[in-house]
């Protein structure tokens, strides 16, 4: 069985080829170009940084990249979404995409509330068994 952190490197980083691969085969415009190459950074900043998370030395560094995950992620949903509005592409030419990165953003979502709640725990109980001086 895959562990989260594997689970989530293999799909963050599928989803950055995936969209990779898609904006290759566009025919280009000037604004097409320019929301895809943010969308590729976007894109592939979450993978990149999730990747860096796995790696992170303590709850908080792991905490402060999923920040920056939860961000980009939102960031690649709100590229994929300006294409699609300003009918750049067809909706159900994203809709896997949109549908990916919204599950991402919910699971991260999630995971960082978790993790939050746990530094609070612990900076409590830390501070509680501290002794007086």
């Amino acid at each position: 069985m895959e562990t989260y952190n594997e689970k989530f490197r293999t799909r963050t980083k599928k989803l950055a080829v995936d969209v990779i691969k898609f904006y290759v085969s566009l025919k280009k415009s000037d604004e097409l170009r320019i929301i895809g190459k943010q969308l590729i950074r976007s894109v592939t900043s979450v993978a990149a940084n999730f990747r860096a998370a796995t790696r992170a030395r303590s709850d908080k560094e792991f905490y402060a990249k999923l920040c920056v995950v939860i961000e980009e992620a939102d960031e690649t949903l709100f590229g994929l979404e300006l294409m699609m509005e300003a009918e750049l592409i067809k909706p159900h030419e994203i809709e896997n995409f949109s549908t990916e990165v919204t599950e991402l953003l919910s699971v991260f979502s999630k995971t960082r509330k978790t993790i939050n709640e746990k530094i609070k725990l612990l900076n409590n109980h830390l501070f509680t068994n501290s002794p007086s001086h």
